[in-house]
């Protein structure tokens, strides 16, 4: 049972992708009045997988969405492993949390889009409402739009992605940071490739590149991801065009079976991987930072849409305590209760990713530091961020 609010609050989130979503979810969930602003002319994601984990996952289904993530989700197992570029194996992977509860599944992003927005009412989602400017003169907040609306709200998240219209609001102006990696993703049907476990995240680990895989929409597809040095830098996107001969070309003399699957490619997207440096705060008065507008990061924990989900519980956990006088302090509570683990993932997620090009001079030494990192797993999978949220909440009180 959520804790219900002083019902004068009001909350407009500018974003509808998974963290904004997500946050209306949790938000209405705890008796908030919500509003949801999407720049797009219709919700949607292009793109391909995305993996929840039991952090996350412990979260949806606080707010009934538990049934959806298991029937729109493809629950991985314990078949799930690394392997050397050639398929030697190193390790399996953690796929619970230290209780040995098995909450991960793969999900088609489109799929987690949908679910979501389909669990509000049919009032709170406004599309084609791209962000072009913010205002606050301490009782209220106001953002307006290109097409000439404003929306006026006691609080107002960002949850407008990397390339966030708000972040200028709340901190000094920096670029993304560029990895020197680009990640050629997309899905095949199972049937293309029928002898593909459809239960297992599978990982290759080789000089400079990794390549990944995962089942989504219950297992009728499988998500793949190839990640490459980038000769150039390029704009962060979800939807370029790629090469699917480029991407076989990359793959070459790797093990057989990442060949015979990359024989089935017809078309690919490409995605440079760019994160931000930490934030030294997400909040200013009563406009604050969620998910990759705060804190975007690489691929390489797989948490991005996770600490997003998991910064839409603590936010709506902290504001149900909070009247209209209180929000500011408790956007700041939110602030300080997130920015520290985020950090903390954030850099895990940097580490991660050397391990996965094998940037050793032993790769020994790199195989033993991937059969270590379940510990780190495990405690990522068993945070809840609920009980320390509501103890920050009560503080306020």
């Amino acid at each position: 049972m959520m804790v219900q609010s002083r019902p004068e609050v009001d909350v407009v989130v500018v974003g509808g992708g998974i963290g904004g979503l997500f946050a209306a979810n949790a938000l209405i969930a705890h008796g908030l009045r919500v509003s949801v602003y999407e720049q797009s002319p219709a919700l949607g994601e292009v793109g391909a997988g995305v993996f929840l984990t039991p952090n996350s996952v412990r979260q949806l289904e606080r707010v009934a969405l538990g049934p959806s993530v298991e029937k729109w989700g493809a629950k991985v197992g314990a078949g799930s492993r690394y392997f050397r570029h050639d398929g030697a194996p190193i390790a399996p992977v953690q796929v619970t949390d230290s209780s040995g509860w098995n909450a991960t599944f793969g999900m088609h992003r489109a799929d987690l889009v949908e679910m979501l927005a389909s669990a509000l009412p049919a009032e709170v989602v406004h599309t084609g409402h791209r962000c072009s400017g913010f205002e606050q003169d301490g009782e209220v907040a106001r953002v307006s739009f290109a097409n000439g609306a404003v929306a006026e709200g006691d609080v107002v998240i960002a949850a407008d992605g990397i390339h966030s219209e708000l972040r200028q609001y709340v901190a000094p102006p920096s670029r993304p940071v560029f990895h020197g990696s680009v990640a050629y993703r997309g899905v095949l049907a199972h049937e293309r490739i029928p002898d593909w476990p459809a239960d297992s995240w599978l990982m290759w680990l080789g000089q400079g590149k990794h390549f990944l895989t995962f089942p989504v929409r219950a297992g009728q597809l499988i998500n793949y991801v190839g990640f490459v040095p980038a000769d150039q830098e390029m704009k962060e996107s979800w939807s370029a065009p790629g090469d699917p001969d480029v991407l076989r070309r990359e793959f070459a003399g790797w093990d057989p079976r990442i060949e015979s699957l990359l024989r089935q490619v017809q078309a690919t997207f490409r995605w440079a991987l760019y994160d931000r440096e930490p934030l030294a705060t997400w909040t200013r008065g009563r406009l604050t930072l969620l998910g990759d507008a705060a804190h975007p990061m690489l691929p390489h924990l797989g948490q991005g849409a996770n600490q997003s989900i998991e910064d839409g519980m603590a936010l709506a956990t902290i504001l149900a305590r909070a009247d209209r006088k209180t929000t500011p302090a408790a956007l700041l509570a939110y602030d300080r209760l997130r920015r520290e683990r985020v950090a903390l993932v954030q850099r895990g997620a940097r580490e991660n990713g050397l391990r996965y090009d094998s940037l050793y001079a032993d790769l020994g030494v790199r195989d033993a530091e991937i059969a270590a990192h379940a510990a780190f797993r495990k405690r990522l999978y068993d945070h809840d961020v609920v009980p320390e949220a509501q103890a920050a909440a009560t503080a306020l009180t």
